[in-house]
Order: C-alpha cells, then structure tokens, then sequence
C-alpha cells in the first residue's frame, strides 16, 4: 500500500510518502508569507497548497495514481470520536467555511481529498484530529450553565503515543490507564482511561499550562478588566491567549532550545523563573489528571517538542514521579500515525467512520 500523508502549519505543509509502515519520503515545504498574504482566510490557500504537494511528488518521481489513499490532518470540525474518518462533503463544507474555527489543520482534508480526486480508487481520511472528544460528561460541566468545557487538543500524538508505549510493555492500550503531556507550541494534558481520555486540558480555547506561544489558564477577572479596559481589541486579546502569550510574552523567544541552552546558562534569573513555573504549571496539571484518575495511574508519558529539552523534563519529572512511572517520547511523529490510521483502514483493521 502507497500512502500520501499530508499536515499543513501555518507557513508550511510538510508531507510524506508511506509505503505500507515505511516511511520512504518526507518533505517539508515551507511558504514564504509573501505569497500567503493576500488570503483572507486559510482554507483560501488551498490551490496553492496542492499544487506545491504535486510538484515536489513529480520532482520526486513520483506518479501520482500509484497513491491507494491520502491522509490529512484533521481540522476543526464539530466533536467526533476517535478513529479514521472518510473525507466528504458534510466535513468539506464545514472545515472550507472554518464553521468551528479558523486553522491551518482545516486544509488537511481539503487537499487529501482533493488530490484522492485525481486517483481512480483512491481514499481520503483523515484520523483523529484535534477535536476529538472522549470526554466523560462531568468533565464538561463548567462553573456556569452559559458554558461548557470542551476538547481540542493533541489527540493524533496523545494517542499514537499511548498505544505505542503500552505496546513498548506487551500491554494492551484499552487496558491502561495513561496520563499524557503534550508539551509543543501549545500544551494539552490528557487522562487516557481504558482506551479513551476521559478528560484534558482544551489547548486551543486557553485551558491547561502556559507553553512557548500561549497563555494557558489566566486569572479571569484580570482579563475581563483587559477586555474591558479600553486599551484591546478582541483580536488583540485573542494574540495574548494563543500565538504571542507563554514564554514569548514573558522572554520574547518562542525556541525552547534558545531559553536551555543560551538564556539559563547565562545566568538569566527572570529566564530562570519563567522556566520553573512553566514546569510547576505542567506538573500540576499532571496532578489533576491522576485525581480524575482516582490516583490509578499506571505510566506518565511526555512527548512533543520541548520533551527534547532535559531540564524541562527532568524538572516535571521530580514533582510527578511519585503518582507513577514517568516515561519521555520526544517529538511528534505525526506522519507516521496518519499513515498508521490509513494503513488500518485500507486493510480492514480499522473502522472507516462517517462525518455527520
């Protein structure tokens, strides 16, 4: 089985070829914001986008008809289970009009299902993407009744992580019990119970630890003074939250590498400081899954990014070590798990679900 996997960022799509589990080709294409500047909303770029996919394929040497699927990352969408979902109209139509929200993961589904078009036979996926919502109906209940906690977050990692640890220990992912910390530009923490995460922080509506480029929880009567103050616009306050909040707010660097490797041994105290609450503030969260847990908690898992970062983890590590084993998968091999999910589904291991 050939296998197109394809996750766009903000000014990058980076794409791989798979076939069966090998990973045989991978690029990442960057976008100069030059040519991104004159479209309105992010799905508008979804020409573009494919036809830069097409021509490095064919730079390649690939032929394009020889794909049995393409499989993008999932947008914002309405709450949807966990698993593999076909591309189809119901799903296009909310992710064109960004219905739930406005991301560059929107045009994931867009393109595989644009470029599957192009193949006789080909599939279009996609496989959990950010909103899908395990949760159990407590964990929705908000201090209110105008609002209601919901999910968005890492699940593609959370969950190729999880199940690849509990197979690291010939244990079974449906029989464990998992807390998982997603530590990247944003942060999500995950209680993953018997197979489904019950609950996690919302890493894209501001729930959970500050990270490199967002604000986490915030004291909300300080903001509703901000909102209020005269002094910000919505989009404004919306920056601080996610893309200019985090450790670039208070350090104005977004690289971890750059806070551990140059600003800590430098002697930098406040570098120091933002450091330790950030770790602090992970840690807790930690905690607070392994309550929803009822402290039954068989491993801790951290993977992202800034899980390459020793300090980081070694700090987390020394406050959370006592609730269960702590083990650190760096990076997120998202590619890998598109084409994993596609691969399941193509050979019948997986459920092929609808978009309703």
């Amino acid at each position: 089985m050939k296998i197109l996997t394809i996750n766009p960022g903000s000014t990058s799509t980076k794409i791989a070829v798979f076939e069966d589990e090998k990973n045989v080709f991978q690029k990442n294409l960057q976008h100069d914001a030059d040519d991104l500047k004159d479209y309105k909303i992010v799905t508008e770029q979804l020409g573009f986008r494919k036809k830069a996919i097409l021509n490095v394929l064919q730079e390649a040497g690939y032929e394009i008809k020889a794909f049995n699927a393409v499989v993008g990352r999932g947008g914002l969408m309405h709450p949807v289970p966990s698993g593999v979902f076909e591309v189809n109209d119901k799903m296009k139509a909310d992710l064109l009009t960004c219905k739930y929200g406005e991301h560059a993961s929107n045009l994931g589904a867009l393109i595989a299902d644009d470029i599957a078009k192009l193949i006789p036979g080909a599939h279009a996926f996609i496989a959990d993407p950010v909103v899908v919502d395990e949760m159990q109906e407590v964990a929705r209940v908000a201090g209110h009744p105008l609002f209601r906690r919901t999910a968005a977050f890492h699940a593609l990692n959370q969950k190729a992580i999880a199940k690849a640890h509990a197979g690291s220990i010939r244990k079974k992912y449906e029989e464990m019990n998992l807390i998982v910390a997603h530590l990247g530009g944003g942060i999500s923490v995950g209680a993953h119970k018997q197979g489904k995460i019950i609950d996690v922080t919302n890493a894209v509506d501001g729930e959970g630890p500050f990270s490199p480029e967002r604000s986490g929880a915030l004291p909300a009567l300080q903001v509703i003074k901000l909102c209020f103050s005269g002094k910000y616009s919505f989009f404004d306050i919306k920056k601080m939250l996610t893309g200019k909040g985090g450790m670039v707010a208070h350090l104005g660097v977004n690289q971890f590498q750059k806070i551990e490797q140059e600003l800590l041994p430098s002697g930098d105290k406040h570098a120091a400081l933002i450091h330790e609450a950030m770790a602090y503030n992970i840690a807790k969260f930690i905690g607070e899954m392994a309550t929803v847990l009822e402290g039954h908690v068989d491993g801790i898992l951290i993977t992202g990014g800034i899980a390459w970062n020793p300090l980081m983890v070694e700090a987390i590590t020394k406050k959370v070590k006592f609730l269960a084993p702590v083990s650190v998968y760096p990076g997120e091999d998202e590619m890998a798990a598109l084409a994993g999910n596609g691969l399941a589904a193509l050979r019948g291991h997986a459920e092929i679900l609808k978009y309703e």
